[in-house]
């Protein structure tokens, strides 16, 4: 596998060795000895999959410590622009963000360390997202950032007037207004 790092300190890109022949494809989605060696050593502990159909956009979600979580994302059919936002206070990329297009095609990962704000949208007819959390859910703590914040100015690659957001997210704080407790 081929491991990125992005712009950002611990965002990273994955590319899986995939072996193809006329039967189809193999590829090891995840071996934890592996991704040891390339720093990730998170124990994931919680699998989740969401099924979405072109111009949904889900997030910018978090949760706040001691609850927050490790993600490594990827897409089991379709197509999503996935988006990270750093949120670790003293950062030198603090209020940035990554935006990186995952894919049945491409088969890639992307791993997310604490302290990010998550999101994505569907830029196919529907997608079916799979992500690893290395911490248990609790509501609690959620946090998150309103999709359509003007001071993050995301690209979400979908059309405004085909835009579909949950009424949750609508009402989202704009990055300015969210609770932040994460560390550099």
């Amino acid at each position: 596998m081929k491991v990125i790092k992005t712009k950002i300190p611990g965002l990273l890109i994955i590319e899986p060795d995939v072996l193809s022949d006329e039967r189809g494809f193999f590829f090891e989605g995840y071996n934890k000895e592996r991704y040891k060696t390339h720093g990730i050593n998170d124990i994931f502990i919680q699998d989740n999959f969401s099924s979405s159909c072109y111009g949904v956009i889900r997030g910018l979600h978090y949760q706040l410590n001691p609850y927050s979580q490790s993600k490594l994302v990827e897409v089991i059919q379709g197509k999503v622009l996935d988006v990270a936002v750093d949120l670790r206070i003293e950062s030198p990329t603090f209020g940035q963000y990554e935006a990186v297009v995952l894919s049945e095609e491409n088969k890639n990962q992307f791993y997310i360390p604490r302290g990010f704000a998550h999101g994505f949208s569907v830029l196919s007819d529907k997608a079916v997202f799979h992500y690893k959390c290395d911490n248990l859910y609790n509501k609690e703590s959620e946090g998150g950032i309103n999709y359509a914040d003007k001071q993050l100015n995301i690209d979400w690659m979908i059309p405004t007037e085909k835009a579909i957001v949950s009424p949750k997210d609508m009402l989202l704080p704009y990055f300015n207004e969210a609770k932040m407790n994460f560390k550099f």
